[in-house]
């Protein structure tokens, strides 16, 4: 295949994936800028929108959106520094031991991905309980301290992975403790992946519905998702005003992206994960 015709099969496929991301973002937004009681758009109604901002002013009149969306982005603002640091910390740690103790280590983290989630929730209900920490933030604080998933300490051990040992040694030869080796290079050099870690984690613990679910009972501490789901309680002819809601709990994660994005977009091309 030439290089040109495969330029233009990747850009034909970039913007196939772009058009089917972006179309569910185009018909949120243009419906919830519609007349409540109105149906979403639907075909060449979407070119028909006469912009209203009544459906947000319903959704935050028949839901404390604006105190739900203060709570979520305590849950993120505690959860994600902490699931970055322990995934990395957890990550780094495991390459360092021998042979046989990583072997088990990576064991244990693989088979901690099969343990469905719901065969915690009374488990942890029960310790949460114990320690009176329920209807309070710590329960869904409680995840990050162990990287929040799996899924992230493997990705954090995979990218310290790369780091070569003899730079780790060098810098144990020069006084540098298990800490500062960490701080000083192993950040430095997985940043990229903390970048993605920390995304991952913030969507986890933006869009959580179940934990505050179980853990919280005052109507003060609800979370955003909570709130959208009663919003889509209220039936098929509000779908403006439940919209409305959706675009709420989408602003705060599009605007965290597009703050971090040329910072993450230098430290993957500076890391060589992209072509310069």
């Amino acid at each position: 295949m030439s290089p040109r015709r495969a330029a233009a099969l990747r850009g034909a496929a970039a913007a196939l994936a772009t058009f089917v991301l972006v179309a569910p973002l185009v018909v949120m937004v243009l419906g919830a800028f519609r007349e409540p009681g109105r149906t979403p758009p639907v075909g060449l109604e979407l070119l028909e929108v006469a912009p209203t901002i009544a459906a947000f002013e319903r959704a935050f009149e028949l839901v404390p959106l604006g105190r739900q969306l203060l709570n979520s982005l305590a849950v993120v603002a505690v959860a994600v520094p902490l699931t970055v640091l322990f995934a990395s910390l957890s990550g780094f740690a495991m390459t360092r031991l021998a042979p046989r103790a990583r072997r088990i280590a990576l064991g244990f983290t693989l088979l901690c991905l099969t343990i469905p989630l719901p065969a915690l929730w009374v488990p942890r209900f029960a310790v949460y309980r114990e320690l009176g920490v329920l209807d309070t933030y710590v329960p869904l604080w409680a995840p990050a301290l162990v990287g929040t998933s799996p899924v992230l300490v493997l990705l954090a051990y995979w990218s310290a992975r790369r780091i070569p040992p003899d730079l780790v040694d060098a810098a144990r030869l020069e006084g540098l403790g298990p800490w500062r080796t960490w701080w000083r290079i192993v950040v430095p050099l997985t940043r990229p992946t903390l970048f993605a870690i920390g995304a991952l984690a913030f969507v986890f613990h933006w869009s959580n519905f179940i934990d505050p679910l179980l853990y919280l009972f005052s109507p003060e501490l609800a979370t955003l998702p909570q709130g959208l789901s009663s919003l889509r309680q209220l039936g098929p002819a509000d779908t403006p005003v439940l919209l409305a809601g959706a675009v709420v709990a989408t602003l705060p994660p599009v605007l965290a992206f597009a703050l971090v994005q040329r910072r993450f977009l230098n430290d993957t091309r500076e890391a060589g994960w992209f072509g310069r």
